[in-house]
């Protein structure tokens, strides 16, 4: 099981970011997947969850309303849309394979850093 994130940087509040994590070595298209993310000092801390179709999606309440979780499961890759950022969700984001609610830690070396400031 491989899972890469890719597309963390630098941004300005009220700025938008797209996370993508592209998972190989099993069968994506038939797990729900989920974003998690990890504050410096914090434990994990559940953001959102997909269904493995695409069809049920859950966030997080401080994320509700600005985050946007979807999958393309023809690229086995999942995604984040991440607007309206705020400093608080500075973190070290990653996908998992996990149910919604569940924040599961990470592996060593994954995940892409978010950092929102001015």
């Amino acid at each position: 099981v491989q899972l890469v994130e890719s597309g963390g940087g630098m941004v300005q509040p009220g700025g938008s970011l797209r996370l993508s994590c592209a998972a190989s070595g099993f069968t994506f298209s038939v797990y729900t997947m989920s974003w998690v993310r990890q504050a410096p000092g914090k434990g994990p801390e559940w953001v959102s969850t997909i269904s493995s179709r695409g069809d049920s999606l859950y966030y997080a309440d401080s994320v509700k309303g600005r985050f946007t979780i979807s999958r393309d499961n023809a690229k086995n890759t999942l995604y984040l849309q991440m607007n309206s950022l705020k400093p608080e969700d500075t973190a070290l984001y990653y996908c998992a394979r996990t149910s919604p609610g569940i924040a599961v830690p990470r592996s060593p070396g994954q995940g892409t850093q978010v950092t929102v400031s001015s």
